[in-house]
């Protein structure tokens, strides 16, 4: 008998050979997750999409908030904006490069087969690995180059172990054959990072001083990073179980992932406290919590993966106008 001609419609929905193994050893019927199907080729949307563009506040925040409490400690109060530019440059490319780079690793570990998420350009198949991996070096470069020209224009030579050391450390998130990110300590990374780094980095440019107000401020906003790769991670924990991912959602379980989201989205507005006894504008700050709040709430009492999606967003929206409020709150 002639076998039946396969539509367009049922290739859709053929998984890829990865994909086919895994549904046959009952991984992602655990997990309540459906294998990683093939896509026709990526569009400049699905290109747009993989930056995660939703992540980028995290890079914004650190810097707007350091710039302004630089210019506090510049004693002519003189800012110097094109050192501001370049260190926004060197933050966002990191956080892009990063994003590709995730998306590359998870994708050729089979991660993202589990993922319930929005697909990833690897692990859907729509872009072949070593595209992806080639963007995220680009964008590595990228942050290289302006991080280099900072350093010339500064003349602090010591710039450039820091940043080797912040692109070697968002390769290894999840790249390599030990990927942190895959042990629990990706919060860790992001508190580092796109917390104290970029923070006290953004204030060394500006006066060749870290003061109190970039130190405090860097904590802030590193819990605020936290929380959102929390809240990200949450909404993946059953699929990470069964991809081996152990994130820190994973290892301290949901119930305690979630009381640890709100204790970061918080705690930061503890500090604004602090600050409005020295700086009284910043009570304005406590707006932000028209978007923290609700995002604790959902968290907490949430359960679908569009709920935690809500709430990541609301995370970054927080963490945007906490960065860059504390920033003028400082500057002005």
């Amino acid at each position: 008998m002639a076998r039946p001609k396969q539509t367009k419609h049922d290739s859709d929905r053929t998984p890829r050979s990865g994909a086919r193994a895994r549904g046959r050893s009952g991984n992602p019927a655990k997990a309540g997750a459906a294998p990683t199907v093939a896509r026709g080729p990526a569009t400049a949307a699905d290109w747009i999409a993989g930056a995660r563009l939703r992540t980028l506040p995290l890079a914004i925040a650190p810097v707007a908030l350091g710039t302004g409490a630089g210019a506090v400690a510049i004693p002519d109060g003189n800012w110097y904006p094109e050192r501001a530019l370049l260190a926004l440059v060197v933050a966002l490319a990191l956080q892009i490069g990063v994003n590709f780079a995730n998306d590359y690793s998870d994708g050729v570990r089979g991660t993202d087969a589990h993922r319930v998420g929005p697909a990833r350009l690897t692990g859907s198949g729509a872009v072949k690995p070593r595209h992806v991996l080639i963007v995220a070096m680009a964008f590595f470069a990228l942050a290289a180059v302006a991080g280099l020209v900072l350093t010339i224009m500064m003349r602090e030579w010591w710039f450039l172990a820091v940043g080797a050391a912040a692109i070697v450390a968002a390769w290894f998130y999840t790249g390599g054959k030990r990927p942190y990110g895959y042990a629990g300590f990706g919060e860790l990374f992001v508190f580092v990072f796109f917390g104290l780094v970029a923070t006290a980095g953004s204030a060394f440019v500006q006066s060749r001083w870290v003061n109190l107000e970039a130190w405090l401020g860097g904590v802030g906003v590193g819990l605020l990073a936290c929380a959102v790769l929390m809240a990200n991670n949450l909404r993946d924990v059953a699929q990470d179980k069964v991809a081996g991912k152990r994130t820190l959602a994973v290892l301290v379980g949901p119930v305690v992932g979630r009381i640890l989201f709100a204790v970061f989205m918080l705690v930061p507005f503890v500090f604004v406290g602090f600050w409005a006894l020295l700086y009284p504008t910043a009570t304005l700050l406590l707006f932000a919590l028209l978007a923290a709040v609700p995002a604790c709430i959902i968290v907490i009492w949430g359960r679908t993966p569009r709920e935690l999606i809500t709430a990541l967003q609301l995370a970054s929206l927080t963490a945007l106008v906490y960065g860059v409020g504390l920033g003028l709150v400082f500057a002005l």
